[in-house]
């Protein structure tokens, strides 16, 4: 029974091809077309997946341009990076230069003071006190973070340079590290003020507490003696 239905077949399609040669050769030679298509396809695919990324589109520009052009755009982001951390860091470090300062005036005033308060005003001026001292630690903290990432920023903006300038590209090169050199002025003269700032207040407070340790020996409580220590409220923590 095989055997019959492939001498059928075979006759069929000997007919076929004797019946209509030219419509015969024409599907095989679209199914051979269509085959090599798919073979061509997948070689090309497989030779896509071989090219690099950076490859360039231009066959006029040469790999020492390419790396040029690549070198200024990295000094471009790092540029970038360096401008957002340093405006960040030196807005943290006014903000936290303000809040000492608020923090010197009523120390002062308090100091002024110091003779003509009862217990009850005393304890209030202190949690006050206590409240500004909370914000300057606070403050610090978020300049001293800033501060980390802006010097992380400086430290990606001189390797951005340094590659610029082995690239070739000079003009990026120098634009960067002059860059560089105004934050770090910028950074440095509002650091500077901050540390007036500390000193200040680290003076404000020995004073207020010389202050405090001579009215005690010239004034001592009933039945206490001249040597008298330092209050307790100087003791607290902040």
């Amino acid at each position: 029974m095989a055997s019959f239905s492939r001498r059928v077949l075979w006759s069929f399609s000997h007919v076929f091809r004797q019946s209509s040669p030219i419509f015969y050769k024409r599907h095989a030679l679209c199914f051979f077309k269509g085959s090599w298509r798919q073979v061509l396809s997948v070689g090309l695919g497989a030779s896509l997946c071989a090219i690099p990324v950076g490859q360039r589109s231009d066959p006029a520009l040469s790999n020492e341009s390419l790396i040029r052009r690549a070198a200024s755009l990295v000094s471009d982001s790092t540029q970038t990076l360096l401008s957002q951390t340093t405006y960040a860091l030196l807005e943290s470090l006014t903000e936290y230069t303000k809040a000492v300062y608020t923090l010197l005036s009523l120390q002062k005033k308090y100091t002024a003071l110091l003779d003509k308060m009862n217990s009850s005003e005393e304890s209030a001026i202190w949690q006050v006190l206590i409240g500004a001292r909370v914000q300057i630690k606070k403050l610090q903290e978020e300049y001293l973070r800033y501060e980390a990432t802006w010097t992380r920023a400086v430290s990606l903006s001189e390797m951005a340079a340094e590659a610029a300038y082995q690239a070739g590209a000079d003009h990026a090169s120098v634009t960067v590290r002059n860059h560089i050199q105004l934050v770090q002025i910028q950074v440095q003269e509002t650091r500077e003020l901050a540390l007036k700032a500390e000193a200040l207040l680290a003076a404000s407070q020995s004073e207020e507490i010389m202050k405090t340790i001579t009215e005690d020996k010239n004034s001592p409580p009933d039945g206490g003696s001249p040597s008298e220590e330092v209050p307790e409220a100087y003791l607290r923590e902040d």
